[in-house]
């Protein structure tokens, strides 16, 4: 089994937990970074990733962004997209920084929105070798809008309280990442609390709460403009029953990108993670990387 180290980085003053995982022999490897999703930590599922990516060759470097799980950062549970796109940014420099670390063969993985940041993050840097990306959330207003305006309309109270009392210096209004259908969360599409509980340990807590007014950036952010910019070649693995967002939205980005391999898989946005589609999406992703990042079979 490859080896594990916890380490941290620094992202604008906040330390950032991570995990450096090493694979076998002498370096420098190429190297992965593990853009996680939504609320999640490192806990939820990327220990399966780590080590098939570290039996390949590669180094991985997972994190969780500042405010949530093992980092520090207050208030917790803020979930600000520019502050996470500003922890990828951070976390893709100290992997780069590794000794054993070869910076000219460096890619980004992203899960579900970590989809979102790797492809954004890409589209701004030259020292990313290969982007893999599966259920990805691209399209903010899409994910938003994508069971109607109801669940939008839920939101609106909450959002307005969490606003005044930012503004007032009080202790944030939060909502739930996740919920039933009907009810006041930013994700009520059916099946996907099931699914979100389905990634997270039973030995461990999944924080299912986000600063409401954290929201309105989810609702507004996109990768589609950026795609363009993405000039690494790029994977993305579509789940054909996605459940928390129109997979055309993900068909655009596809067709945009200027190298870009798509990959569908008869799978919701949860599916993916466990067998037996997770196993296929591991072994096409693993070749994907092996050819682009240049590791020798």
């Amino acid at each position: 089994m490859a080896t594990t180290i916890d380490t941290s980085f620094d992202s604008d003053g906040t330390r950032c937990a991570a995990w450096l995982t090493l694979p076998e022999g002498p370096g420098p490897h190429p190297a992965l970074l593990l853009v996680h999703g939504l609320g999640a930590t490192h806990q939820m599922m990327l220990h399966q990733y780590e080590q098939a990516f570290a039996a390949a060759g590669f180094v991985t470097l997972a994190f969780d962004y500042r405010s949530t799980g093992a980092s520090e950062g207050r208030p917790r549970q803020r979930l600000s997209m520019r502050r996470q796109h500003a922890d990828v940014a951070a976390a893709l420099d100290f992997l780069r920084a590794d000794s054993h670390v070869d910076s000219r063969r460096m890619g980004l993985w992203g899960t579900s929105l970590g989809a979102m940041h790797a492809l954004r993050v890409a589209s701004e840097r030259r020292d990313v070798a290969a982007v893999v990306v599966q259920c990805p959330i691209v399209h903010g207003p899409g994910a938003a809008f994508h069971h109607g305006l109801g669940p939008v309309l839920r939101m609106a109270p909450p959002i307005v309280e969490d606003l005044t009392r930012a503004v007032t210096g009080r202790n944030r209004r939060y909502i739930p990442i996740v919920g039933a259908p009907g009810s006041t969360a930013v994700v009520t599409a059916p099946g996907a609390l099931q699914g979100w509980n389905s990634t997270s340990p039973q030995d461990s807590v999944f924080d299912n709460r986000i600063a409401a007014a954290d929201a309105l950036g989810l609702a507004v952010i996109s990768a589609k403009r950026k795609a363009a910019k993405i000039v690494a070649p790029l994977m993305i693995c579509v789940s054909s029953n996605e459940n928390l967002m129109a997979v055309k939205h993900v068909y655009d980005v596809a067709g945009a990108a200027p190298r870009v391999t798509v990959r569908s898989y008869e799978g919701d946005h949860f599916e993916i993670y466990h067998p037996p589609l997770v196993s296929t999406l591991i072994a096409d992703q693993t070749a994907f990387l092996r050819r682009e990042l240049r590791v020798e079979p």
